[in-house]
């Protein structure tokens, strides 16, 4: 396939491609192929060479907020707006939009964007490039403006979702309100399990893997579809919270936030026991932090908002709907 292909294009650029014909690459997406040097945040050509790739293959980058063209013709005429319509380039990668729109006011915010998977960490000037960074399974990854996202990246609602899944292929109801008031009025101790584990990477029948991995490391078992849920909202908040922790040691930024945002936010036991486990009230929502990131930078690029990244969080914050869930005592 490389052989015939005459660029490469990641699904956001290809879809600008498309709208306008114009072959580039927006720089917090591109980021993620790790082919960017760190410094200059610019294609690494010595490592493409070294890989046995074609430096022609990549296109030339754009950043947030660059004007990548003008809709084709054909475009124009299919959705009856003006050829002269243009198209910005935005934070392509979906968390670096997530992370714009976090209302991150404060200095010692971290962030969780948290659907199916959850991205935890700080946003840094620099990337940290340390061997104890690498090793814990950290990354930096671009932000808007230049910024750098440096994250953990943590299973999420994944587990839940395929759990209710199971559960419906097998014929029950699944109330996921009723569900989770239930969850939250379960006492005593329940078991965790450690959510990164590559065992729930795949989809199937999750209450069978969560049991015998409890099982396997002489935990008790959940025995309700309230203990199940419980069971999995408990490892995901230890998840964050050490994910949290692990960032700020890390990056040596202190932290006395934790900003969710994204479907996760809805999920109001899972922001308390986040809370309870890390010690540090969590701040949830917006819910579509990745859809208003994306409208801010357009918006920027037409002079409509400020021009701070600090100035439209601000807008975020007295815009959207957030709430802030306090640590409660006694309850990691």
């Amino acid at each position: 396939m490389l052989g015939i292909a005459d660029r490469m294009l990641l699904v956001p650029d290809l879809l600008a491609f498309w709208l306008t014909g114009a072959e580039v690459a927006e720089r917090t997406n591109a980021s993620t192929t790790g082919l960017l040097d760190v410094a200059t945040r610019e294609w690494d050509l010595s490592l493409v060479e070294a890989l046995g790739l074609r430096p022609s293959l990549l296109p030339g980058l754009v950043s947030p907020g660059d004007r990548i063209g003008h809709l084709l013709p054909s475009v124009a005429e299919a959705t009856s707006l003006a050829p002269s319509t243009p198209v910005t380039a935005v934070g392509s990668h979906d968390t670096a939009s997530a992370v714009l729109a976090t209302p991150m006011r404060e200095a010692g915010g971290a962030y969780i964007s948290c659907g199916t998977w959850g991205l935890v960490g700080v946003e840094t000037e620099t990337p940290v490039l340390t061997d104890a960074a690498r090793e814990a399974n950290f990354t930096n990854e671009g932000g808007v403006d230049g910024r750098t996202r440096f994250l953990h990246n943590v299973m999420g609602l994944w587990l839940l979702s395929e759990t209710i899944r199971t559960w419906e292929r097998a014929g029950e109801t699944v109330d996921l309100e009723r569900l989770l008031a239930e969850a939250a009025a379960v006492g005593g101790d329940v078991s965790v399990f450690d959510a990164n584990d590559e065992a729930f990477l795949a989809p199937g029948d999750m209450p069978a893997r969560i049991s015998q991995w409890l099982t396997e490391h002489g935990l008790p078992v959940p025995a309700t579809r309230a203990e199940i849920t419980r069971c999995i909202v408990e490892s995901l908040a230890v998840a964050f919270s050490d994910a949290v922790a692990e960032a700020s040691r890390l990056s040596g930024q202190a932290v006395d936030t934790i900003h969710l945002t994204g479907g996760g936010s809805l999920n109001t036991l899972l922001c308390q026991r986040t809370a309870d486990r890390a010690g540090l009230p969590v701040v949830a929502g917006p819910v579509e932090a990745t859809a208003l990131g994306n409208v801010l930078v357009q918006a920027r690029a037409l002079g409509a908002t400020g021009e701070s990244i600090e100035s439209l969080r601000d807008l975020v914050a007295r815009t959207q709907h957030v709430r802030t869930y306090q640590p409660r005592g006694g309850t990691r």
